[in-house]
């Protein structure tokens, strides 16, 4: 269970990451609700998530969920060139996430 929340809150991250992005320095209210209520949600969950895998393997997989994810949707909508060296390395980051839940 702690790993389905930590992944939850790792997909929260990029969530409040993109609304973070769009509010345009917390000027725009709905990103800006967007923002907070995913980030108190995403921390909550990270926290909760703890308990379980080591400290350092449960941050670097929220922050590789999180990272991985607001690249591909920057990528796929946000205006952000993609490249076949930028897809690569971040299914490197993907790969290096799920190769600390396979030795946890």
């Amino acid at each position: 269970m702690a790993w389905l929340v930590l992944i939850i809150s790792g997909v929260l991250e990029a969530v409040w990451a993109t609304a973070l992005g769009r509010s345009e320095g917390f000027t725009k209210a709905g990103p800006t609700l967007v923002f907070g209520a995913a980030l108190i949600a995403s921390m909550a969950g990270l926290a909760w998530a703890m308990r379980r895998p080591p400290v350092g393997t449960a941050y670097a997989v929220w922050v590789g969920i999180g990272a991985s994810l607001t690249v591909a949707y920057a990528m796929a909508f946000g205006g952000e060139q993609a490249s076949l060296l930028k897809v690569a390395l971040v299914l490197g980051i993907v790969g290096c996430v799920i190769g600390l839940k396979i030795i946890e």
